[in-house]
């Protein structure tokens, strides 16, 4: 399985050059069962890094394009009269396919935003009275553009806390970019992708990452710095236990990723900033854009040993 993943890591990264660690963020975000937001600026490989995951674990794929006139149905289906077998159809929407990428998600309304909810809360959607199952792995990669742009609705709280992880791309590095520019359209790079794991393999992969140990001394670690977001002041509030559950599926999936079936305190501090950044807010700070300064601050101020 050591292999699989290794494969998998490098296979994307021939198509995402330079980012390594985040490609290893957005597969542990996977293997931890959660969902994934990706913030950064347009042209920076948000969408390409959700294509190149697709084709590499041989995933079904499906990009719903957001806007300020979609509405619930175009996201989760319709049924249609059909005159012929004289009842109504159900047209299943493209939020049915195993990983879905929610591009420009907050380019749309918080009513549309909302469709998402049911979805990835409980893997289901209820759509005209009747719930339907969504195929598993079931896995939402969503991109936004900073709040700052034109013609965006910033997600609410409720809506940010679906989200397992977020990340952001950033810049490539100049060696990185120099081979982006002297290379290969990265399309076509992406249509020659094969698949790396097996959909069996992911699975496996899953539960494994269930059983990764953690001992007391971890759990010690973990309580240790959500209770300082709840007590800090400058903090305006802090990580629910929902939080505080998604930061430990994160660290035993990135310790499962880096080959080992026990969490290291290094887990931790390698996921924490996707987990909290957008969990988090400066108590003097109403834009909601503190997180990443409080998520090093955090990890600055809480001792590995208590």
């Amino acid at each position: 399985m050591r292999e699989a993943i290794e494969r998998t890591v490098a296979a994307v990264g021939g198509i995402l050059l330079g980012k390594e660690h985040e490609i290893k963020l957005a597969l542990t975000c996977l293997l931890a069962r959660g969902h994934l937001l990706i913030e950064d600026l347009p042209g920076m490989g948000k969408t390409t890094l959700s294509y190149a995951l697709a084709r590499s674990l041989g995933l079904s794929f499906n990009r719903i394009q957001f806007t300020s006139d979609l509405l619930p149905a175009d996201i989760l289906g319709v049924s249609v009269y059909d005159k012929d077998a004289g009842n109504f159809v159900f047209h299943p929407g493209p939020i049915f396919s195993q990983l879905v990428l929610a591009d420009e998600i907050n380019r749309t309304t918080p009513k549309s935003q909302s469709a998402l909810l049911e979805a990835m809360e409980e893997r289901q959607v209820t759509v005209e009275g009747e719930t339907r199952s969504l195929p598993a792995p079931f896995f939402v990669i969503a991109t936004q553009n900073p709040n700052t742009q034109a013609g965006t609705f910033p997600l609410p709280e409720s809506q940010l806390d679906r989200f397992l992880m977020r990340i952001e791309l950033g810049y490539p590095d100049p060696v990185a970019e120099r081979i982006l520019l002297k290379g290969e359209n990265r399309r076509e790079v992406l249509a020659r992708l094969k698949p790396t794991m097996s959909l069996a393999e992911l699975t496996s992969a899953q539960e494994a990452c269930d059983h990764v140990r953690v001992s007391e001394a971890l759990l010690d670690y973990v309580q240790r710095l959500v209770q300082y977001t709840r007590q800090a002041p400058e903090f305006a509030y802090g990580l629910s236990p929902r939080g505080a559950l998604a930061l430990l599926a994160c660290a035993r999936a990135w310790a499962y990723v880096d080959g080992r079936d026990h969490v290291v305190p290094e887990d931790v501090q390698a996921v924490l900033p996707g987990i909290v950044e957008h969990r988090l807010r400066e108590a003097a700070d109403f834009s909601g854009h503190g997180g990443a300064a409080l998520a090093q601050r955090l990890l600055t101020s809480v001792d590995v040993i208590g």
